[in-house]
Formats: C-alpha cells, structure tokens, sequence
C-alpha cells in the first residue's frame, strides 16, 4: 500500500463519556500521524471538536439495534466504506460492530475489522451471548483492561494472543496540577461548600444506582471524623437523584453534603480534593475517575473489584474497600484523614503510578498497535 491506512471508527454518538472520548483521542493521534480517519456516529457533543482534529464525520445511526437498522445501516456503511477507500473498521461497541462487521463483508474493499470491548456486555443467555459475539468477530480483540481481557478469555473463549491490552489513559496536558493555581482550587473548594481547613471528599461521575453513592453517604454516619465535607460531582438518574438526596435529609446530613451535577473543572476539583472515591457497587470495566485523581495527586478510596484493581494499589495510592459496605468506607476515610502527612505522600505515590503506566499517549500507542498488526497480518 503506497500511503497510510484509512481507518473508521464506529459508535452510537458522540457524547461526552469515555468511549466518545476515547474515540476523540484515537482521532487526533491518527491526524496527527498524517492517517486520513473516520468516524460514523449520531453526532453530539464531541462533533465539533472530532472535526477540529481534521477528522472525517459520517453521519449514521448505528447504535440503532433493530434487525433491519442494522442491515439497512450496513447497506450505506458499505458504500461509504468502498466510495473513501476504508482499510480498518474498528467498532467499540455491539449494535456498531453488527453494522461494521456486516458492512465489512459487503463491501468490496473487505476491510479488516476490529473491535474494542469498553466493557462486560450481557452474556446471561444464548441469545445475550449471541449479540455480544460480533465483538469477536474480528482477528483481533482491544481490551480496555486486564480485568476485561480475562473477561473475554473466561467467558468467550478468546484467545489471549488474539488480544491487544490498551488500558485506558488521562490526558495529563489537561490534567496537569501546575496548570490549576491556588486561586483556581480555592474557588472548587468553595463552591462545594469546603471550609479552609476542612478535608473535601469527592465522587465525581454518572450518578445511576450501581455507582454507589448510597453507600457512600451512609459512611458518613459511621465514620469518627465528622469534619470532612462530601461532594457529590454529576448528572444522571432524576430517580436516583431524588432518592440521594432524601437520604441525606433523613440522615441529617445536608450540611455535610453538597450535590452539585456536573462540572466542567474536573482537573480542578481533583487537585482541590484531600480524596477521591469510586463506589461503584458492580465492576467496572477501567474507571478513568480514579486515573484522573490520581494523576492530581489524590488518592483514591474504591471498591476492590473490576479495573480499581489495576488502577488503585492498596495502601500505596489509595485504599481498596468492598463493595456496598458503609463501614469499610468510614473506616478508610477515617485512617486516611488521620495521617495528612501520609496522605501527601500518598498522593505524589498515586501521581507518579499514573504517570508510568496510565497516560492516554501510552493507551493510544497499544491500540494503535493493533491497527498496524491488522495491516501487516494482511500483507
């Protein structure tokens, strides 16, 4: 091939979560390489700064997962994949795959199809495990973690040398604690309602039942130190929601909490905190929340299960407790506020541990090194 692969990346929408940003991310690398790239989504919010990388956007409704959407989409898909001469379709979730995978098939330039599995898909019954199978449809597999490579190996069969790690990774040219001055955490502080002297904790993500804010609150009625001030950081279930915060006004507890929805000072807000938690009462796949904490030199306390795992290294860089437990929270918090020094050092442990193996110019790397292994398994 006398130039460089074109690569098109599919997804249902271009919001503003990890997938779309990862999808971004891979985006502007590729343009900066000089590869002329795609990508076939819905649009939304990440469509204006997916053009501004020199990208290519199609519009198209992939994430539609009725039979005939999928055909019909797999039909245009084709065309488009033969008319800009498309070398790789890589779909990062499984109603997309149907599409790219069919599409791939039909076209006449057969390109080569990869996938990225951002997280466990249902697989409880024959026909779950039919859905999810496209994402290994491919020669090869891109597992955002350790924890859901032996996923794909444990429940699919998968072959490991078949897969390529590329764990997720912060952009640490936004967040950078020498980019976040003084005055800039002082306003987070006080904006989440922290007092000069007073340990801030924050959540920050989607707020949805399995994210375990509940627990979270709850700790605070066990724990020794009643100082801290607890920020709760996003958007999400109006349900859940409402049920956060007549729990706080049950336990007494609105002047301890603050409920903000989401912000856009995220790096901010983490250089800001004493420390970060992720709750989540189920695994998650990575978990960038805790990466990005740490990466601001705050340690984390987070649920021992799924990617925290890998991200968070117990009584280093944070502490890992069990899931759906008020005390193991209270008692974690407790121990970390009761050593500030420790905590600090804590911190520039964590920031460091990032640094070395969870940047977005390492995860970009590994990932694209699938796209060149598909090439030179090609020729």
């Amino acid at each position: 091939m006398d130039r460089p692969p074109r690569i098109l990346q599919l997804l249902p929408a271009l919001g503003d979560g990890g997938v779309e940003r990862g999808t971004l991310e891979m985006a502007a690398y590729l343009a900066r390489k000089g590869f002329e790239n795609w990508v076939a989504s819905d649009g939304g919010a990440l469509l204006a700064p997916l053009r501004e990388t020199g990208a290519h956007h199609l519009n198209l409704k992939v994430g539609k997962k009725s039979p005939f959407a999928i055909n019909a989409n797999a039909n245009r898909l084709a065309n488009l994949i033969d008319a800009n001469e498309i070398d790789i379709v890589h779909a990062r979730s499984r109603a997309p795959a149907w599409v790219g995978w069919l599409a791939a098939g039909r076209a006449n330039r057969r390109p080569r199809f990869l996938t990225t599995f951002h997280g466990v898909y249902s697989h409880g019954n024959r026909f779950k495990r039919a859905y999810a199978g496209v994402m290994l449809k491919g020669p090869l597999v891109v597992a955002n973690s350790a924890f859901i490579r032996d996923h794909i190996m444990s429940v699919y069969g998968f072959p490991e040398e078949r897969i390529i790690l590329a764990p997720r990774g912060v952009d640490t040219s936004v967040f950078d604690p020498e980019k976040v001055s003084e005055e800039d955490k002082a306003l987070a502080r006080a904006e989440l309602g922290a007092g000069e002297d007073q340990p801030l904790i924050v959540i920050v993500g989607r707020i949805t039942d399995w994210k375990g804010h509940r627990y979270l609150i709850e700790s605070l009625g066990f724990a020794e130190n009643r100082h801290f001030r607890l920020a709760i950081i996003g958007s999400g279930s109006a349900s859940v929601i409402g049920e956060l915060e007549t729990l706080i006004a049950e336990l007494d507890l609105s002047g301890r909490v603050t409920m903000t929805g989401s912000r856009r000072d995220i790096p901010a807000v983490m250089a800001a905190a004493d420390i970060a938690v992720s709750a989540s009462i189920r695994p998650e796949a990575f978990g960038r929340v805790a990466i990005e904490a740490q990466v601001m030199g705050t340690p984390v306390i987070a649920t021992n299960h799924g990617g925290s795992l890998e991200t968070v290294i117990d009584g280093k860089t944070g502490y890992l407790v069990p899931p759906a437990n008020p005390k193991a929270f209270a008692a974690a918090i407790d121990t970390a506020l009761a050593d500030p020094e420790g905590l600090k050092e804590m911190g520039r442990v964590a920031r460091a541990h990032v640094l070395e193996n969870f940047t977005v110019e390492t995860m970009l790397e590994k990932e694209f090194s699938a796209y060149e292994r598909l090439m030179a398994e090609r020729d």
